[in-house]
């Protein structure tokens, strides 16, 4: 057995036995918060309390955003036409190690254009590869399979879909006094961003994941045995249903309310109205990427691709749970961020680690700040909401270009998103498994890959 298997499974098995659900991870967080923020800066306990309830509620546009961005996502994921083609492409490895790799793609190559897209869709694939390996009686490692689903969240703030470029390509950003309006054509859009994702997608994370295959059938869990036989027979009913192309029956069709719930037309002059305005916002806004311009694109199209106003309903049904766990965690996230902001501690941290920087290390230093910071702040705009300001300003003095900055604190974010189980959440829900089942796998990568992912830093051109 390699060393990287042989420390993934070590990992895993921590993992099984300490990694504690996301939402306590959430509340332990908090607390941790909490503490160094009354030790650390001159704050008292009360003044923690009202700095966290203070947070609380701030980030509930961000959050809707975040929770539109993965339902929609979701719910393009199973349309007609995209899930029976991830089922077809499910079908394609003959080995386990060959499953792993072929996750390892979809979930990358997919994330790093759109993450909430990613994430559910690998969540999905991971689900269809296992089920494939059971029918084939392939040998594959079930958790293996999902964690290789979550490591597209280690490229996505590379790519186009990015929040702190995103909103920092946005008119009147709140840090746009400090360092202007970033176009992600100077940004993610650059050779330097480029170059870390083709690194990290088709050679740094498939390889490692692929090496952590157990060789051992005895060491492979299946579907079948990670989430039970009855719900893994539920599962492939629910499949069946899924993928029946809706009709409404004459019977129940009486109504004018039916005749307009499965009125094809009704969801594609809605369409039409949704590709015509987006072809004038990129007619007279260029490549002008944010949030909201992302979440109008993949709800039209989900609307256009489910064609009936009540599939897309049932859709967003279906999508709605694995959002779950973001709508109840956020909060306590935005509270974090209120008693770190608000008490000071983010700027004592950020300072700290920027204070070691010069012009030549410090994309270093800003991929090891979002890195940590991200611990605490599980959220790419949300941190970068925080410490976005500060670190803009110094990448301002030391003359470093801060689309460049940009990237390399996405570097961090991403990075520790392989131990920060938040957006796990959804792809948990789907594929059945718990955190502690996935993460030893992903804190392993984390490892692996931090070296290179410092290597480019220092030395992409941008």
């Amino acid at each position: 057995m390699n060393i990287i298997a042989q420390n993934g499974k070590r990992l895993s098995d921590w993992s099984e036995k300490n990694m504690p659900n996301p939402y306590l991870f959430a509340v332990i967080l908090t607390f941790i918060a909490y503490i160094m923020g009354w030790m650390l800066t001159k704050n008292g306990p009360m003044d923690m309390i009202v700095h966290w309830y203070s947070g609380f509620w701030k980030y509930l546009t961000f959050g809707m955003q975040m929770v539109l961005i993965l339902v929609t996502g979701h719910a393009l994921a199973i349309a007609p036409g995209v899930h029976p083609a991830l089922k077809r492409l499910a079908r394609i490895p003959k080995t386990s190690g060959q499953a792993v790799l072929l996750t390892a793609y979809v979930a990358t190559i997919i994330t790093y254009f759109h993450w909430g897209l990613g994430l559910i869709v690998a969540a999905i694939f991971a689900r269809e590869v296992a089920k494939e390996g059971y029918a084939k009686k392939i040998n594959i490692h079930y958790p293996l399979i999902a964690a290789t689903a979550y490591t597209g969240q280690m490229v996505w703030h590379v790519g186009p879909s990015t929040s702190a470029g995103l909103l920092s390509a946005t008119k009147g950003h709140v840090f746009e006094k400090i360092f202007g309006v970033i176009p992600i054509t100077e940004s993610v859009f650059t050779p330097y961003a480029i170059l870390m994702a083709i690194m990290l997608c088709l050679f740094v994370i498939p390889i490692t994941m692929w090496l952590m295959t157990p060789k051992d059938p005895d060491e492979c869990m299946g579907i079948d045995a990670c989430i039970g036989i009855d719900k893994f027979a539920a599962e492939l009913a629910e499949d069946k249903d899924l993928d029946k192309d809706e009709k409404p029956s004459p019977l129940t069709k009486k109504g004018f309310a039916d005749l307009l719930e499965n009125s094809s037309i009704i969801s594609y002059l809605v369409g039409l109205a949704g590709v015509v305005y987006i072809v004038y916002y990129f007619a007279t806004k260029g490549v002008s990427l944010n949030l909201n311009i992302f979440n109008f694109i993949f709800l039209i199209a989900g609307i256009i691709l489910h064609r009936t106003p009540i599939r897309y309903v049932r859709a967003i049904s279906t999508a709605t749970p694995g959002a779950s766990g973001i709508i109840l965690q956020f909060p306590f996230y935005a509270g974090i961020m209120g008693m770190i902001s608000y008490s000071g501690l983010a700027v004592i941290i950020t300072t700290w680690f920027l204070g070691f920087a010069t012009a030549a290390t410090f994309p270093i230093i800003a991929w090891l700040t979002g890195g940590i910071v991200n611990i605490f702040i599980p959220s790419g705009g949300g941190e970068w909401g925080v410490i976005g300001g500060i670190v803009g300003q110094v990448s301002v003095n030391l003359g470093v270009p801060v689309g460049k900055t940009i990237v390399a604190f996405g570097c961090g974010d991403m990075w520790t998103n392989m131990f920060q189980p938040f957006w796990a959440i959804a792809l948990l829900g789907i594929t059945g498994l718990r955190a502690r089942d996935i993460m030893g796998y992903c804190m392993m990568l984390m490892i692996v890959a931090a070296p290179f992912i410092a290597f480019g830093l220092y030395f992409f051109p941008y």
